[in-house]
């Protein structure tokens, strides 16, 4: 398997998790704290499913572009479609929202910086845990010897 690859087998499990994350604040979680958690949440998801979509992406660019659906998604909120939307079709509400608050997006903006340091450390780690290893099949072969009669220093 690709690291490629790999990458997004990881980032579908972290999808997975931070969605049941986010229903389990939904449905257990209540007052101002629940809700900004969930929202949150919801943004650290965003993060992983552009990931998945752009796994060569860098980390900032990737929690950019979540942070920035987000906010349009909040912003969306002004016009009235998604309250619309959430009445007349289950489960919107849980994508779109439905009532616009400034607080979601200090939630929003927190989610997607979290979510970008996490993938950094994660990525460094990744590409530090083979830097001085020796990863070719001839890693543990003896090195070159140097030619008789060539001094060696």
């Amino acid at each position: 398997m690709t690291s490629l690859a790999r990458r997004r087998v990881v980032l579908l499990l972290v999808a997975v998790a931070v969605v049941a994350a986010g229903l389990t604040v939904h449905e257990l979680a209540e007052g101002w704290a629940g809700a900004f958690a969930g929202d949150a949440l919801y943004a650290v998801l965003l993060f992983v499913l552009v990931a998945i979509v752009t796994p060569r992406a860098h980390s900032a660019v990737v929690g950019g572009i979540a942070l920035t659906v987000c906010v349009g998604v909040e912003l969306l909120q002004l016009t009235g479609v998604p309250a619309r939307l959430s009445a007349a079709i289950p489960g919107v509400e849980l994508v779109l929202g439905s009532t616009f608050q400034a607080t979601d997006l200090i939630a929003y903006a927190l989610g997607a910086a979290v979510a970008t340091v996490a993938d950094l450390l994660v990525r460094r780690r990744a590409a530090g845990s083979s830097r001085d290893a020796r990863t070719t099949p001839s890693a543990d072969a003896p090195g070159a010897r140097p030619r008789a009669g060539t001094p060696s220093r």
